[in-house]
C-alpha cells in the first residue's frame, strides 16, 4: 500500500493523473533533477535476491539535451554508480502529491532510435555483487550486528530495530564467497528480515506476519476490479514444519520446529494437507541453543509464508494503493 493522504486515497478512486519524476545522483552529487519519463513499471517479487525491479523509458533528446548516455560515465543516464530517486506523483485539485518510492541503482540503458530504455535495481544490488574477495572470520569480539555492519556497509548505512536482541558469534564461523548470503544467514539466525527504506537505508527488523490484507479483488459485477484470473496449485517445495538445525558448544547437533499452526492455512499441520510432518529444514553454524533454533524456526515460518505460496495471475483495472 503507498502511503499517501486521504486526499490523493480519494482522487484515485476515480479518474485521476498520474505522473513520474526522477533524480539522478552519483557519489553524493545531483547529476539530474527533471528526468523526462516517458514510461515505466515497477515490480517487487521478495523471493529474488534483490526485489526491486524499475524499467524507465526515456525520450533520446528533450528540450535540447541528450538523454542518451552514450560513452560518458558521468551522464546522468549510465549505470556507473549512477542513481535514481524516483517520485510518483497524483493529481489533486490542480497540483502533484508526491509519494516517495525509494532509491534505484542503474544497472543497465540502452539507446534505440529515439528511446534510452533505462533498467534499474534496488540497492541490495551494491551487496549482491560484491562477492568476498578472501574469506570472512568474525572475530572473538563480534556479535550478529557488528557482522552484518562488515558485510554491509560503508555500500548501505545499516539500521537495527530497537526490539532485536544481539548477541555474540560463535568462532569459527567463516564466510568464503556470496556476501549476500552471508547477511541472508545471520539475518535468518537472528529470527530477523531486511528491507531497504525509501530513504536508502538497510533497516534490519524481526520477521512479521504479512497481516491483513489491504485489498481485495473480487470479480462482482458491481464493486469488482478484475476482468479475469487463473490460478495453478502443487505439492512441489510444499511443507507444514520448519526444522532449524545449529550445533551447542560441546558439537551436539540441536534443533527447533516451529509447525505451521494457521487454521486459515492450506498446509496446518494435522490437516487436510498431511497428517504427518512435511519439513523444511534450516541450518546455521550461527545457532548455538536449543531457544536459537526455536526462535529461528519461528521467523522462518513466517519468512516463507510471507512469501506467495498460492499463485494466481489476475488481470484487473490498477489500483495504485
Amino acid at each position: 500500500m503507498l502511503d499517501m493522504s486521504t486526499t490523493a486515497l480519494a482522487a484515485v478512486q476515480g479518474s485521476y493523473t498520474m505522473a513520474i519524476r526522477a533524480e539522478s545522483w552519483l557519489g553524493g552529487q545531483l547529476l539530474a533533477d527533471d528526468i523526462p519519463i516517458a514510461d515505466g513499471t515497477e515490480s517487487r517479487d521478495r523471493s529474488l535476491a534483490v526485489p526491486e525491479q524499475v524499467t524507465l523509458s526515456v525520450p533520446a533528446r528533450e528540450q535540447g539535451f541528450d538523454w542518451d548516455p552514450g560513452t560518458d560515465p558521468t551522464h546522468p543516464l549510465a549505470a556507473y554508480g549512477q542513481m535514481l530517486r524516483i517520485d510518483y506523483g497524483v493529481d489533486v485539485g490542480g497540483q502533484f502529491e508526491w509519494i516517495n518510492r525509494g532509491w534505484f541503482l542503474i544497472t543497465e540503458s540502452s539507446t534505440d532510435g529515439d528511446t534510452v530504455s533505462v533498467s534499474c535495481q534496488g540497492l541490495l544490488t551494491l551487496i549482491d555483487e560484491a562477492d568476498l574477495v578472501s574469506p570472512f572470520q568474525p572475530s572473538s569480539t563480534d556479535t550478529l550486528s557488528t557482522v552484518i555492519r562488515a558485510l554491509v556497509e560503508p555500500a548501505l548505512t545499516v539500521s537495527f530495530d530497537g526490539t532485536l536482541v544481539d548477541r555474540a558469534v560463535p568462532l569459527g564461523m567463516q564466510w568464503d564467497s556470496d556476501r549476500l548470503a552471508a547477511v541472508t544467514e545471520v539475518l535468518g539466525a537472528w529470527g530477523a528480515a531486511e528491507r531497504v527504506t525509501e530513504d536508502g537505508y538497510l533497516l534490519i527488523e524481526p520477521v512479521s506476519d504479512s497481516g491483513s490484507s489491504v485489498l481485495s479483488i473480487s470479480d462482482d459485477r458491481n464493486t469488482g476490479t478484475v476482468v479475469r484470473w487463473q490460478g495453478s496449485t502443487t505439492r512441489d517445495g510444499a511443507f507444514n514444519v520448519v526444522v532449524a538445525q545449529g550445533e551447542d558448544a560441546s558439537g551436539n547437533q540441536i534443533q527447533g520446529v516451529a509447525y505451521d499452526s494457521d487454521a486459515t492455512s492450506p498446509y496446518q499441520y494435522s490437516g487436510a494437507f498431511n497428517p504427518l510432518p512435511v519439513p523444511y529444514t534450516y541450518q546455521s553454524s550461527l545457532l548455538t541453543t536449543v531457544a536459537q533454533c526455536r526462535t529461528a524456526a519461528a521467523a522462518q515460518l513466517k519468512l516463507l509464508r510471507r512469501q506467495a505460496f498460492r499463485k494466481l495471475q489476475v488481470t484487473m483495472v490498477p489500483h495504485p494503493g
